[in-house]
């Protein structure tokens, strides 16, 4: 297998170097030159697997062959050894048609932990096998940023910078990234918001000078092995419910703002997975709702909620998904991304919108709807959720019709919004771990919102 650009300028290029290169050259999003398909019979070999078994067995279907056996067997189980559960990533069920897929039982209680830690393991074994230098460069809107810093702190060849919007992310987000004392982790704060954060990213990998000499490397989901690993618990979530309840079929919902978690289920349904309906759950920035219902891809005023992990306008892996949605028709992409760029907006109708309803659901959810959520579960199940995982939970009522099950994300501890979780006057236990992060010092810069700030930040850092 290869790998190639959305825009049409990048292809015929291997794993390693697609990992390598994050966002396309020419500016577009890299995807395989095929996505692979998976036999029925292949499925059912796969049901009996472990969480590690079956990542190397999917991962193996879009590496060439290029990292040996025994290697990626290694990086993949050093990967998962931090986790609390043994499952990795488990099932509970909620209710006799809603499982919760938890996805927070990795290192910092997000399910970024579980691309992440991979990704880690695997820059640093690139940079101890090409003896190079990497230097990791990422946005956050909470979550990314303590999973990627935990996947290579204190590690040789590796350098890490995350930049995060100030004020803007919880506590507990806050400190899993700004504790870290380590020399090769920076974490600049950055006055705007994700947005903001987000186009620096990709304004500095779009230029490929700077990118070069610098030696960047990408860890935000426009990196194509952030979704490629994120494929794996939807495989698993399935196998766990079909023994369960001998179901044939799922529908997910996923609580998304960049559209990189949903874009992974919707590649296991093209490689294959039986799913029903992808289920968009937005928050009051719904950008990605309004595309699904009305096929009008248009940022809005950004607005600061309950669930700021998914407070963003402009979603990286959009792009993705428009790319496979018209076609797969590159010299198109480039029109309406550069349409995108000079008039704000995009637009879809006709045969292209009925496809996209066809696949997607979406619900954005208000506030109070989100903590009246939190509450509800809370009494009748006794399950506390993140306010995140609410807002899946929110959007997976609304779709349910006792007819199908449906798997909702739970991409978070609770005790990692503890603001939200309070509003609704309910006392939680934190784990230790997090309690552990309020008696330690921060470091973290804080820089205005323009580039010029952050280039002179790194390079000085690099």
């Amino acid at each position: 297998m290869k790998f190639k650009s959305t825009r049409g300028n990048v292809g015929k290029i291997g794993f390693i170097d697609a990992f390598m290169m994050g966002l396309g050259d020419d500016g577009g999003l890299l995807v395989p030159d095929e996505i692979p398909v998976v036999s029925t019979e292949t499925l059912e070999k796969w049901r009996e697997l472990s969480y590690q078994e079956l990542a190397l067995a999917i991962f193996e279907l879009y590496m060439n062959g290029e990292i040996p056996e025994q290697d990626l067997k290694k990086l993949v189980y050093d990967s998962y050894a931090t986790f609390r559960d043994p499952a990795v990533t488990p099932v509970r069920k909620l209710k006799d048609d809603l499982y919760l897929l938890e996805l927070f039982h990795g290192p910092t209680f997000a399910f970024k932990d579980i691309a992440l830690q991979f990704m880690g393991q695997l820059y640093t074994y690139v940079a101890k096998q090409q003896n190079k230098q990497i230097h990791i460069l990422g946005a956050t809107s909470g979550d990314t940023g303590a999973s990627a810093i935990e996947g290579v702190k204190g590690k040789e060849g590796i350098k890490i910078c995350i930049l995060h919007p100030h004020g803007k992310v919880s506590k507990v987000q806050e400190l899993q990234m700004t504790t870290v004392q380590d020399d090769n982790v920076l974490n600049l704060s950055v006055d705007g918001n994700f947005d903001d954060c987000q186009r620096m990213i990709k304004e500095l990998f779009a230029d490929l000078d700077f990118k070069a000499s610098n030696h960047l490397a990408a860890i935000n989901s426009i990196n194509f092995v952030r979704i490629m690993a994120q494929t794996v618990y939807y495989f698993y979530a399935y196998f766990q419910v079909a023994k369960q309840t001998g179901a044939k079929q799922v529908s997910f919902s996923v609580p998304t703002g960049n559209f990189g978690d949903i874009f992974a289920g919707y590649l296991a349904k093209r490689m294959g997975l039986p799913v029903g309906k992808l289920i968009l759950a937005t928050n009051e920035n719904n950008i990605l709702e309004r595309f699904v219902l009305e096929g009008v891809y248009k940022p809005g005023d950004f607005r600061s909620t309950y669930s700021p992990s998914m407070d963003i306008q402009v979603a990286s892996n959009f792009e993705r998904y428009l790319y496979y949605v018209q076609g797969e028709d590159a010299a198109q992409i480039r029109t309406l991304m550069e349409q995108f760029k000079t008039a704000g907006e995009i637009v879809i109708a006709g045969e292209t919108l009925a496809k996209v309803q066809q696949e997607f659901g979406a619900h954005g959810v208000q506030g109070q709807e989100c903590l009246d959520t939190i509450k509800h579960y809370d009494t009748v199940s006794g399950y506390l959720l993140d306010p995140h995982s609410a807002c899946g939970v929110a959007a997976a009522d609304k779709y349910s019709s006792g007819q199908e099950i449906i798997v909702s994300l739970a991409t978070a501890h609770p005790a990692k919004f503890n603001e939200a979780i309070k509003l609704i006057d309910i006392e939680q236990q934190f784990p230790e771990q997090i309690s552990a992060l309020f008696e330690k010092p921060q470091r973290q810069t804080r820089v205005d919102g323009s580039l010029q700030s952050v280039v002179r930040e790194l390079v000085a850092f690099y």
